[in-house]
């Protein structure tokens, strides 16, 4: 058990076993130990100043592209996406986003101030954090492409302002300083490039024909392969419709796997192994998770 933070004053609020499954899109996974929403900036740094050095800490966005397993995350879980939802204009070419902000929501205010290439946004199902810690992309385009800045939180509580250049960036990876995490992204847009709100219509209404959207999922399972598509061969393994306890392959887009009856975190798991083993036997590609995957087995 890690050293409570019980003593510890805050503003904001404090839960205790905290499940999961209320904060994450696949509507699993086990208890937080302990569950911190700062009610401000200030708050989350004095929390974060007066925290035991050796309590393990978890940073969550909004659950969009996490498992977490039945036993749960030790420590503390971090959730700041209320007090991070600022919006605005910066010049001529540059916004600056909280990491609370959805991606959409970046894309079509982008697309009113009529600042480009931007539509592509509205492809990524959660926030500028999560888009920022995975370089998260979708219609061609990626989150780094657009990053002029980024404003991080250290775990002693200390603010940095951070450069492109003080990051590795592939394709969904980002490599940083260690032990920081996203407060803020600035993005350098092209003003010559004008976006289009017929275009981002379109984006979604393509989301809502071929993706499982109404049923919860954490959007793609599995990285695209260089030249190829998981879903694809997920499709061609013979896979779509694949069930483990109530965790299910989507028959409208192989690429998914939905929660189709109280799926516990292990059937989602097992489902997500079994589908990378078949496609590794069946194709001979070793898919590697998109998804993010935490906490301890259950006992």
């Amino acid at each position: 058990m890690m050293p409570a933070p019980k003593d510890i004053s805050v503003q904001g609020e404090l839960r205790y076993n905290e499940p999961m499954s209320r904060h994450t899109s696949w509507r699993a996974g086990g208890p937080a130990e302990v569950f911190f929403i700062p009610d401000s900036i200030d708050d989350l740094s004095s929390f974060l100043a007066d925290l035991d050095r050796d309590t393990p800490i978890f940073w969550h966005g909004v659950g969009t592209n996490l498992l977490v397993r039945d036993g749960g995350i030790p420590g503390v879980v971090i959730s700041a996406g209320k007090i991070l939802k600022h919006l605005e204009r910066v010049d001529s070419y540059l916004v600056r986003a909280g990491a609370g902000v959805p991606c959409t929501q970046l894309a079509r205010q982008c697309i009113r101030w009529e600042l480009g290439p931007s539509e592509f946004f509205a492809g990524i199902p959660g926030t500028v954090g999560g888009a920022l810690a995975m370089n998260a992309g979708a219609h061609g385009g990626e989150t780094w492409e657009r990053v002029e800045s980024v404003r991080t939180i250290d775990r002693n509580g200390e603010i940095h302002q951070r450069a492109p250049a003080e990051y590795s960036v592939a394709y969904r990876s980002v490599t940083g300083p260690a032990n920081e995490w996203f407060l803020e992204g600035t993005f350098r847009f092209d003003p010559e490039v004008v976006p289009s709100m017929d275009t981002l219509k379109a984006m979604l209404e393509r989301r809502k024909t071929t993706q499982p959207l109404g049923l919860p999922s954490c959007g793609s399972v599995f990285r695209n392969p260089p030249g190829d598509f998981s879903a694809r061969l997920i499709e061609a393994a013979g896979l779509k419709g694949h069930r483990i306890g109530g965790a299910e392959v989507s028959t409208k887009h192989a690429n998914f796997i939905i929660n189709r009856e109280d799926a516990s975190a292990t059937d989602i798991e097992e489902l997500i192994e079994h589908v990378r083993q078949t496609v590794l036997d069946e194709h001979g590609v070793a898919l590697q998770h998109e998804v993010r995957i935490v906490g301890e087995v259950a006992a």
